[in-house]
């Protein structure tokens, strides 16, 4: 940790996929973990294998008290919280036109709710002590959209809003913010942690690629390696100046500059019809 002291993390999501595998990579750095999940016995592997560095508690991020009382335990307990990642969520399969409500409202409460009562719980913590730095996990889907991904990509882009949002306001009291736009990485992303709507007629030969590709046929056969995820997340923390959004994978990496190019080229078309709409003020006689 280039001659760092040992630093405190709050990890969502800790039990499984990206967040359990970012947390074993912090924990081999020597760093300390408060690990939350929903059932915090699924913890009890990164126990075992990391002694007292693990604080491992029982947190469901859609239960906003909850949320205050564990944050509030967790600086208790460790002293303080010096990087929170937001890992917690899950995706949700269907069709704009497809999707119930409840699994809309679900999403949400889980991908931006969720991480939004982490952030508002922890930064009383963080001020106090002068700085911290909250990374997060937002997605390549959190700068472009995909078909039949319409509700995930919408909990993304509303996390990168407020977060961008919230890195000025943070900016002050020492806090730094991260937007993590992680491409594919080697998980059940796609298989267990995936929801799915009851599919239309209408729409199987318009989504039948996505619908395969969000099967769960692929998981665990993604590209992006969740170990390096983390050791990337931990030259990030350690960096003087650590920027806003950092992209992690070839995919992303070479898809979000596409997409922003193919935005201001449509901004750059329909610049002179922009430019009609504002008052214009009569020449003084």
């Amino acid at each position: 940790m280039s001659g760092q002291r040992t630093r405190v993390w709050l990890i969502t999501g800790a039990s499984r996929g990206l967040g359990q595998a970012i947390a074993e990579v912090v924990l081999d750095a020597g760093d300390t973990v408060v690990a939350t999940a929903r059932d915090s016995s699924s913890l009890d592997a990164l126990v075992d294998r990391y002694g007292d560095r693990v604080v491992p508690l029982a947190l469901d991020v859609t239960d906003r008290a909850e949320v205050f009382a564990v944050v509030a335990e967790a600086a208790e307990r460790t002293g303080r919280i010096d990087v929170v990642l937001n890992n917690a969520g899950y995706g949700l399969a269907g069709a704009v036109e497809e999707v119930a409500e409840q699994q809309v409202r679900d999403q949400f409460d889980v991908n931006f709710f969720g991480a939004l009562w982490v952030t508002q719980a922890v930064l009383p913590v963080m001020r106090r002590q002068g700085g911290g730095h909250l990374l997060q996990m937002s997605s390549i889907a959190g700068v472009t959209t995909y078909p039949n991904l319409g509700m995930y990509c919408a909990s993304k882009w509303a996390l990168e809003a407020v977060s961008e949002t919230l890195a000025q306001e943070a900016e002050g009291f020492g806090v730094k913010v991260t937007l993590v736009e992680a491409g594919e990485f080697r998980t059940d992303w796609s298989a267990g942690s995936m929801v799915r709507a009851v599919p239309k007629a209408a729409y199987d030969g318009v989504l039948a690629k996505r619908r395969h590709g969000l099967s769960g046929a692929y998981a665990h056969l993604q590209p992006g390696d969740p170990r390096k995820a983390g050791e990337a997340l931990l030259k990030l923390v350690d960096a003087e100046a650590p920027p806003l959004r950092v992209l992690l994978g070839n995919g992303a990496a070479d898809l979000a500059p596409s997409v922003l190019r193919d935005r201001l080229a449509t901004w750059e078309e329909w610049d002179a019809l922009a430019r009609t709409t504002d008052y214009v003020e009569e020449a003084a006689p």
